[in-house]
């Protein structure tokens, strides 16, 4: 059995396909015992910070949700709530927060703050959303997958949209886990080279096929799986008309995911704007979409994640 005690969770290409297995295999474990309404406690008398730079929804609620039933808490500090704001070092921040919590979730828009407050922290540090990354979101994902289809082997997953930090935690869970991963993205957006690197390096270990391309019908033909997110991410919204004009002809819909199987199922991580990545037909298809499934997921991922690390 894995033991991940301690561990920083930064991105998932820190974990070995054994221990991402291990955390969703607890992830499952507490969705069952939720349904029937039993709750364990490992965390009573434990707290977690929680630093948010950028809002939420889903991350906040779940995280916090997740302590409550493991019987800790969750202290929810805003960036601009802090000394941050009027300078204080994050390495300062760091080893103060440790002093006083078991663990601190971090949402932020630079992820080279987050690897710092994990550089100076002793509890571990949880990356609740970076600019690289979002290894929390592609938890709940291949979590929601496995349920859906019964497996990852073989399974292909069509990302269509920008290579944005849910596109590259989703490229390094598939390739782990032998999923088939297809990126399709208008040129200029492909994801970072270095994620595409550890993406081909972990398929070649563990049989996964990984395409990237700029032609979202390839991308899409006979997918199992087909995912998309918001053009504009946060921060970027500088870059709203430009990236609306490049991303023109890029939507979810009924014409593109006709390339896919007929049983194929739709993902997002949410929030999203219907009519711009994807069409309200689609994502509000009572057959395909899976989305209030996959938001659920995030509970259960994270309660898992907490338990193990903390």
């Amino acid at each position: 059995m894995a033991n991940i005690r301690g561990r920083d969770f930064l991105t998932l290409q820190d974990y070995s396909p054994e221990e991402i297995q291990f955390i969703l295999q607890s992830s499952f474990e507490f969705k069952r015992e939720r349904a029937y309404g039993e709750f364990r406690k490992p965390l009573r008398n434990k707290t977690i910070a929680m630093i948010f730079q950028k809002p939420s929804t889903r991350t906040r609620v779940s995280f916090e949700v997740a302590m409550y039933e493991l019987g800790g808490t969750a202290l929810y500090l805003r960036w601009d709530d802090l000394q941050l704001r009027r300078g204080e070092l994050i390495s300062d921040t760091a080893r103060v927060l440790s002093r006083y919590v078991h663990g601190i979730v971090a949402r932020v828009y630079d992820h080279k703050d987050l690897e710092e407050l994990a550089e100076f922290a002793t509890v571990p540090v949880i990356n609740a959303l970076s600019d690289l990354f979002h290894p929390c979101q592609a938890l709940a994902d291949i979590m929601t997958i496995i349920e859906k289809k019964g497996r990852l082997k073989g399974v292909k997953v069509a990302f269509v949209g920008d290579g944005n930090n849910v596109c590259h935690s989703l490229m390094i869970a598939c390739s782990k886990l032998g999923a088939d991963i297809a990126v399709a993205t208008p040129k200029g957006y492909e994801p970072k080279e270095f994620v595409i690197e550890w993406t081909m390096e972990n398929a070649s270990h563990s049989g996964s096929q990984v395409v990237i391309t700029n032609d979202p019908i390839e991308a899409v033909e006979n997918a199992d799986v087909i995912y998309t997110d918001v053009f504009v991410s946060m921060g970027m919204e500088h870059e709203t008309e430009k990236r609306k004009k490049d991303f023109e002809g890029w939507q979810v819909n009924k014409e593109l995911v006709s390339h896919a199987k007929k049983d194929f199922i739709f993902m997002h991580c949410l929030p999203a704007h219907r009519g711009e990545e994807v069409a309200p037909e689609v994502i509000d298809d009572p057959v395909h979409s899976v989305v209030w499934d996959q938001a659920e997921n995030r509970l259960h991922t994270e309660k898992a994640l907490l338990a193990l690390l903390i």
